[in-house]
């Protein structure tokens, strides 16, 4: 075991709350952008789903009032309270935004943490981009500096506290040695999702995480203040983090230029399975009742997931392969975005999921996590067909470019932000770099 001496936290930190803002490209502005968009749509959706609700009923109860909005709702709290509510918003249907290399979802978390705390300290737009962006960069390094290998499980809870203190604490203005102290309270306190590696029972509220990531890297901004400490160390054992994974290029090049999004509120794991099915019924102009037998030969990871042809709430629908497939093949892309809970017992649905075989295959899994390959055989009336896909849609090889993130939001919004909201966001971001936080806070707290 090789131990460094608490360099890791601190390089992180003084990174964090020395970056000028003029240091960062323009590009990353406008993915910053981007992914407000893409996490407000998601949250749109999510923040009527029974674990949205639930979340904010005892939050009520557990926070404190303040100068952070909980979205959609009128309510304020305090900065982690309402941090804790707008992620668990954003999470809930799985429609968040990923990053390849971190192998999970930094967006849910970071966003929401750093819109809280610029409340209360009233940043302006470009701050809160450049903090976004920030909060971005290290939790995608402290994730993919580990050796998925070696995991357990990839769940994003365990790391992206490391964002959300990141942003936090650059918008506090806290000194490095200080924010060095939050990482380390940051990445003991999370979550350790002890069941994630092995439970097969997925259908449920907690999923990876990541909105009490979100509560205990903001909380420890906090607690630090009060004298609270952790250990400092925590990201220099090279048994368990690659220190040069973490500290190479820092400030040369930012990972939120490559985080992927997402079209179907499904695992991201499943998506390359679907964009092979559509391409085989759109190719071969196949109907759903001419496919008799489905093959999907895919990455190992992917087989763990629960995977339920018959799943029994919406978290579960979101980690099975035959049942998304299912949704997809029937009702098309629309049945995707979202999922909703009229269509987990359609019989229909699940006579289909049934016929669907799952594979494992060596020369996929060589290919992740860098890619989320899967194969799909369809056995039709007209013949057998085959699709690979590499890179499903989203993708930086393969990417919704703004307008499809823009028609992303609007048909999120319909329900729950009908009439004039996706426009007025749209605005608002667009032109966040030149206006207050609260130009988007008074849009988001209705």
């Amino acid at each position: 075991m090789k131990n460094r001496k608490n360099t890791t936290t601190l390089a992180l930190a003084k990174f964090a709350c020395e970056l000028a803002p003029d240091k960062i490209p323009l590009s990353a502005y406008d993915a910053a952008k981007k992914c407000i968009l893409d996490l407000v749509a998601a949250s749109a959706a999510g923040s009527s789903s029974t674990a949205a609700m639930a979340v904010l009923d005892i939050s009520e109860r557990l926070f404190s009032s303040g100068q952070s909005d909980v979205w959609f709702s009128g309510k304020t709290f305090n900065a982690p309270g309402a941090a804790y509510v707008n992620s668990t918003f954003g999470s809930a249907l799985d429609l968040d935004d990923g990053h390849r290399e971190a192998m999970g979802h930094p967006g849910a978390s970071i966003i929401p943490s750093a819109l809280a705390v610029a409340q209360e300290t009233n940043a302006a737009g470009r701050e809160l981009l450049a903090a976004i962006i920030i909060g971005y960069e290290v939790a995608i390094r402290v994730a993919a500096a580990r050796d998925h290998s070696a995991l357990d499980t990839l769940a994003t809870g365990r790391w992206c506290a490391y964002g959300a203190v990141a942003a936090g604490g650059r918008l506090r203005h806290m000194p490095p040695k200080k924010l060095a102290q939050a990482f380390a309270v940051a990445g003991v306190h999370a979550p350790g999702m002890s069941a994630a590696g092995y439970s097969k029972v997925m259908g449920n509220s907690t999923k990876e995480g990541i909105p009490w990531a979100t509560l205990t890297g903001l909380s420890a901004l906090w607690l630090v203040d009060k004298g609270f400490t952790g250990p400092t160390d925590i990201l220099d054992n090279a048994d368990y983090y690659d220190f040069n994974r973490i500290i190479s290029g820092l400030g040369n090049n930012f990972a939120i230029e490559k985080v992927y999004f997402k079209p179907y509120a499904c695992c991201r794991w499943i998506h390359s399975a679907i964009d092979a099915l559509f391409l085989i019924m759109a190719e071969n102009d196949l109907d759903s009742d001419m496919i008799s037998n489905i093959e999907v030969h895919t990455f190992e990871r992917a087989l763990r997931l629960n995977n339920y042809p018959a799943p029994n709430s919406l978290e579960g629908a979101q980690y099975s392969i035959p049942f998304c497939m299912a949704v997809a093949a029937i009702e098309g892309k629309e049945g995707l975005l979202p999922l909703t809970p009229e269509l987990l017992f359609r019989k229909d649905i699940v006579s289909f999921a049934d016929m669907i075989q799952l594979y494992s295959d060596q020369k996929l899994d060589e290919l992740f996590p860098a890619m989320v390959p899967s194969r799909v055989t369809a056995h039709t009336k007209r013949g057998v067909f085959e699709k690979l896909v590499k890179s499903p849609k989203g993708d930086l090889s393969n990417p919704m470019n703004f307008s499809e993130i823009e028609n992303k939001l609007r048909r999120l919004s319909r329900q729950n932000r009908p009439g004039t909201f996706p426009g007025k966001i749209l605005d608002v971001v667009n032109n966040l770099e030149n206006s207050g936080t609260d130009a988007l806070t008074s849009v988001l707290k209705k």
